[in-house]
């Protein structure tokens, strides 16, 4: 799999802009339960306003699918090419219950990972294609594209032959109350 360098700036003692960290990102998530699939955090904020002077480093928990309440996610997700018949061997409530979110799963869905979180998810296809499937019908996204995601049922499914890397941003959210 490909690398991904992540620069964090900050302050020194003196209030100038520095660069804090640069390397690569090392919270990386694969797992047998979802082949084919990487997802690498980049940064989290604990709520909102965000702060943005102190943490030098935000990736200190387990990694879960979930923004922290109030807070953000910057996530690369990196989608092989599915096999259908490896597909239908594969459970996604045990995938998702890897990182925290069993209960986000759709039973009985027509994707294995159809699920559902409580975010405003922001998806730019930075290469590849992608078809984000629905409950109704489905949408094929390509490199370029961006998708905003607004707590709906939905799976990820890459049904090319190339890798689809994709730049998420989760923000929490919730369902409107009138």
């Amino acid at each position: 799999m490909k690398s991904f360098r992540r620069v964090v700036t900050g302050h020194d003692a003196d209030g100038k802009a520095v660069v804090i960290s640069d390397g690569e990102a090392t919270e990386i998530l694969q797992r047998p339960n979802r082949p084919g699939v990487a997802l690498i955090n980049l940064w989290q904020t604990d709520g909102a306003p965000a702060e943005y002077d102190g943490a030098e480093e935000s990736l200190t928990g387990d990694f879960v699918l979930h923004p922290p309440k109030a807070g953000t996610v910057c996530r690369i997700g990196v989608f092989e090419p599915e096999d259908p018949e490896v597909l239908k061997t594969l459970d996604g409530r045990a995938a998702f219950g890897e990182m925290g979110a069993a209960h986000n799963i759709v039973e009985n869905a027509r994707h294995p990972f159809m699920h559902r979180t409580d975010s405003v998810d922001y998806a730019i296809i930075l290469s590849g294609e992608i078809t984000m499937l629905l409950d109704e019908g489905e949408v094929h996204l390509k490199a370029g594209d961006t998708l905003i995601q607004r707590g709906t049922n939905h799976a990820w499914s890459n049904r090319g032959t190339e890798t689809c890397v994709i730049a998420f941003i989760l923000v929490d959210a919730v369902a409107r109350r009138d």
